[in-house]
């Protein structure tokens, strides 16, 4: 089972104004769910390790979850508010946010209110986006994948919020320091042009490859995704699709590449370990996929594993 952690919220698309006002629909978002409900579509056993709100909001996000086969045993339930991200869509497809997030509910969860063990069908954890720097939940995924690393698989998405964790010097100083935890990285080429101020990719992947993770992949939109691991750097190109939007392309890319190595047995500090060329590029090819089928449609909808496949074989 693979156990995701992080926030879970509403994302309110907005769309241009009109004489009757802004057209607006509401749905289940944020990047760790995401990923939860990617893995659960694509019908690998996971679970979802957070708080939710005692409120509408909170309960048609565990709705979501349960429709998507994911686990709800370590979900907590709190009277804090949802957090709230309104979402305008660029004409390229791009997702500008702002977020609404006084004291809510999806970032409470506090080191003491985590489970006290993992049972041992829990082969990896994943993690990421703004609940790394927002308190309390950040010290308590700290505090997990401290206590979990080199038992199980850690999967680290920084998926940058400057918004929402404010300063990014901390906030890059704290992921800096889960790194040694981790043995997959999956992050984007703008968040490591916010959190360092580079444009080489492969370098920051090096790097961090040398601060213990073993695979570290780079998504960069229409230019395809970009993986070291060992003293390889991999290039792998994405499908040609007609763009709707963006929104939850690099979750579903992120769940797409868990839910591959699980269902062929590598998802294992072992297996993450002695991943060959073959495997990294079979993975990123399913993973990039899942998330091109997002891009086709509106808004955070991952695909199930026989539509990946579909996809594929259709494009071979």
């Amino acid at each position: 089972m693979i156990l995701v952690s992080g926030e879970a919220l509403i994302d309110l698309f907005i769309g241009t104004a009109t004489a009757t006002g802004f057209p607006a629909e509401a749905v289940a978002g944020g990047s760790p769910f995401n990923v939860a409900i990617g893995l659960g579509r694509l019908g690998r056993p996971a679970a979802f390790l957070s708080t939710l709100s005692e409120d509408v909001f909170g309960t048609f996000l565990a709705e979501k979850l349960a429709e998507s086969g994911v686990s709800s045993s370590y979900i907590q339930r709190l009277p804090n508010v949802t957090t709230l991200s309104v979402v305008a869509t660029s004409p390229s497809g791009q997702p500008q946010y702002s977020f609404y997030a006084p004291n809510s509910a999806d970032r409470a969860l506090t080191p003491e209110a985590l489970p006290a063990e993992l049972p041992a069908d829990v082969n990896a954890i994943a993690a990421g986006s703004y609940a790394l720097g927002v308190e309390p939940i950040a010290s308590a995924i700290e505090t997990l994948l401290r206590r979990e690393a080199g038992a199980r698989v850690i999967s680290l998405d920084p998926n940058v919020r400057p918004r929402v964790v404010g300063d990014l010097s901390a906030y890059r100083e704290r992921f800096n320091n889960l790194l040694a935890y981790a043995d997959i990285v999956k992050a984007s080429d703008e968040d490591i042009e916010l959190l360092y101020e580079t444009h080489d990719l492969a370098a920051t992947a090096r790097t961090w490859l040398r601060r213990g993770p073993k695979l570290v992949i780079v998504t960069r939109g229409e230019k395809g995704p970009l993986a070291a691991f060992g003293d390889t750097i991999l290039e792998r190109p994405v499908p040609k699709i007609a763009v709707v939007d963006t929104v939850g392309a690099g979750d579903t890319f992120h769940a797409g590449l868990l839910a591959w190595l699980d269902a062929n047995g590598l998802l294992t500090p072992q297996g993450v370990a002695g991943l060959g060329k073959a495997q990294v590029t079979t993975a990123l090819d399913f993973a990039a996929a899942a998330a091109a089928i997002v891009c086709t449609r509106r808004g955070a909808n991952p695909p199930s594993w026989d539509e990946v496949e579909r996809f594929i074989a259709e494009r071979s």
